[in-house]
């Protein structure tokens, strides 16, 4: 190898162990979810996530928003990838939303908020600050099923003492323009409400 080809690889070497360090030193938000965070049904640079990081940004917090939720999560399929993504990302802040799943399915709701309970525990154990993102359930789950389930999320902000947005999909949920045609998901003119669900309750969390 010439002089000039190690020197050339040398200083690659270098831009890609700073490159690596300068991403370590950025303070991560982890967004557990399901497919409401996934922007399911839609290009993922219109979802909510993707309009979190572009806010950071233009406001001038250093964090870079790892988006690992999945369409279809419960509490309890997100609670076993947990572990190994804070060890992956060491995040800073969690954003918990999860639980539509597991009520759609009619899951029992002590599982349900043991799993988020725990959630919530093992985030805080890794350092991390926790926020917690509330669901509803159609009323067709019967009146006590629908009610026990909506006050989970009270019971575990409560007892863990975290943030709670109360309930996600408020003030979108009823309005067929904010819907996608399945009635379920919200489309893509829905996702800066979505945001501005989040963002009053989660920017106490950070740090400039």
């Amino acid at each position: 190898m010439s002089l000039r080809s190690a020197f050339i690889r040398l200083a690659f070497l270098c831009l890609v162990l700073f490159g690596h360090l300068a991403r370590a030193d950025v303070p991560t938000i982890l967004v557990m979810g399901d497919s409401l965070s996934a922007a399911y049904g839609m290009r993922v640079e219109q979802g909510w996530v993707t309009l979190l990081q572009q806010r950071l940004e233009s406001e001038g917090y250093g964090y870079r928003v790892v988006n690992a939720s999945e369409s279809g999560e419960t509490t309890g399929g997100a609670l076993a990838r947990l572990p190994r993504a804070l060890d992956r990302h060491q995040p800073a802040v969690v954003i918990i939303e999860l639980g539509g799943n597991d009520g759609l399915r009619g899951l029992p709701t002590g599982g349900v908020q043991a799993n988020l309970e725990s959630m919530v525990r093992l985030s805080r154990k890794s350092g991390a600050r926790v926020l917690l993102i509330g669901m509803r359930i159609p009323p067709n789950y019967g009146p006590a099923y629908t009610k026990s389930f909506h006050e989970l999320f009270a019971q575990v902000a409560s007892s863990e003492q975290v943030p709670l947005v109360p309930f996600f999909l408020d003030g979108i949920a009823l309005d067929e323009g904010l819907m996608q045609d399945d009635g379920l998901h919200p489309n893509a003119a829905a996702q800066p409400k979505l945001l501005a669900q989040v963002w009053p309750l989660l920017a106490p969390l950070l740090k400039k």
